[in-house]
């Protein structure tokens, strides 16, 4: 039983003959187009149409990449956790995949003695993870979204368990579980790192921006060790998470609160949550091995030339451009248009989870051009910028027109949570707290 390591979150897991890819994203530019690997991806999707399984973790494009699977074989069967939301599973189907859908936390025969078990990360809260709108499109109950799930895969006798980007707070209890089910764990693939827009998207000084993304780092390395701490690994494998912004938006990668890989052995090997001397870390660089019967590497790992990816960033990533760019620029009547529809579906979310706050929401649509949308019922309304009450309690939202105009016509064919991730959007919030469920709805704005 081996795991080859590709990039991100991505791994090829084989037994006997039987390969599972976990969460391919070989494709750059997701997060419409501002989320890139580095090192630089090498890989070409169609070189894994061999694989019997594909398994994705949830609905994030970093780990189901729609630029990535449109290229891969539709015959190969796609295994996910039987969410309550069928928005995943739609999404494949309408790819063309078959898509097979596991019961939480049950251990089911794949080929040969190769096994598979997913269990679901519930109670998603976006607070945790840096994220502000929430992860789910479609949120069935607000406070509580099946989002997420960790899988471990066995034969038996070896134990894989893959957490991707789950917080731990929210998947405390399944990795009890998991932990009496399965005993000792071999290998333990845990994420590092976080993405959404903060701190790099917010309006503040650069003193507090460089203390709030330490703080960030510190809070997913911590994470980690929970994980580590809990399910006593033999080896675990920092990984997922991992990305480089580009376009217009590469002098925020300094600020995003993501440790390099190569800083995080130094910390896990001086953690005091674990033993290190008997859950060792394991770094891989892309298409290296890790084979769990004898636990050695096909390689020994190389850093990475800092200096080599910062020219990278610079003369490479920095002249990428967004997907949105190529859209024609839509007027001004065209965005405020589609406003009435926004505001009914946002409003009937508000109602829905009984929300009321005197903030209000300003977002530019059009050159100091602003749609204000309350959120205690009263309606919207437009106003250029010099007429803006910046007094009140208000969170203000800036991003490209092209971009809110896909958002403003629906998920299919963009969103808020993902144009927040992908670093699309720029935050002004008076005063700096976070009204949780003021983001909830605005993710509901959309005709």
């Amino acid at each position: 039983m081996e795991l080859k390591f590709l990039t991100s979150a991505s791994v090829l897991i084989s037994h006997n003959n039987v390969n599972i890819l976990c969460d391919p994203w070989l494709v750059d530019g997701e997060y419409y187009g501002s989320w890139n690997h580095y090192p630089k991806c090498n890989f070409i999707p169609e070189d894994f149409n061999f694989v019997d399984y594909i398994y994705i973790s949830h609905i994030h494009p970093d780990h189901f990449s729609k630029k990535t699977l449109s290229k891969i074989d539709k015959k190969i069967p796609v295994l996910i956790l039987d969410y309550y939301e069928k928005f995943l599973k739609n999404n494949l189907e309408n790819m063309g995949f078959t898509v097979i859908e596991l019961k939480n936390n049950t251990r089911t025969l794949l080929k040969k003695d190769l096994y598979i078990n997913i269990l679901a990360s519930d109670n998603c809260n976006p607070e945790l993870c840096k994220k502000f709108t929430g992860c789910s499109l479609v949120e069935s109950t607000y406070g509580a979204t099946q989002i997420d799930s960790i899988c471990i895969i066995d034969n038996g006798e070896k134990v894989i368990v893959n957490t991707n980007d789950c917080p731990f707070e929210l998947s405390r209890e399944p990795c009890i579980e998991i932990k009496k089910l399965y005993g000792k764990i071999d290998l333990l693939l845990v994420g590092y790192s976080g993405a959404g827009p903060y701190p790099q998207c917010f309006e503040m000084n650069e003193t507090k921006k460089i203390s709030e993304a330490k703080n960030k780092k510190l809070q997913f390395l911590q994470q980690a060790e929970d994980y580590i701490a809990l399910l006593e690994p033999k080896y675990f494998l920092p990984f997922a998470g991992r990305y480089t912004l580009s376009g217009n938006l590469v002098e925020l990668n300094n600020y995003r609160g993501v440790t390099e890989l190569d800083d995080t052995i130094e910390y896990f090997n001086n953690s005091s949550k674990f033993n290190s001397s008997k859950s060792k870390c394991l770094l891989l660089n892309s298409e290296s091995t890790f084979d769990l019967e004898n636990f050695s590497s096909s390689s020994q790992y190389e850093k990475i030339n800092l200096t080599e990816k910062d020219n990278y960033i610079k003369n490479i990533l920095s002249n990428q451009k967004f997907d949105y760019e190529s859209e024609i620029s839509p007027s001004k009547n065209e965005l405020s248009d589609l406003f009435s529809d926004c505001y009914d579906r946002f409003e009937s979310r508000r109602k829905r989870i009984g929300y009321v706050s005197d903030t209000v929401i300003f977002i530019e649509y059009y050159d100091e051009e602003f749609i204000q949308i309350s959120c205690n019922g009263c309606g919207y309304s437009c106003k250029p910028f010099k007429e803006l009450d910046l007094t009140q309690n208000y969170v203000m939202i800036k991003l490209d027109k092209k971009l809110l105009k896909q958002i403003l016509k629906g998920p299919k064919f963009a969103h808020w949570n993902n144009a927040e991730i992908g670093s699309h959007l720029k935050f002004i919030r008076n005063p700096e707290t976070f009204e949780r469920p003021l983001y909830h709805c605005l993710s509901y704005f959309h005709s």
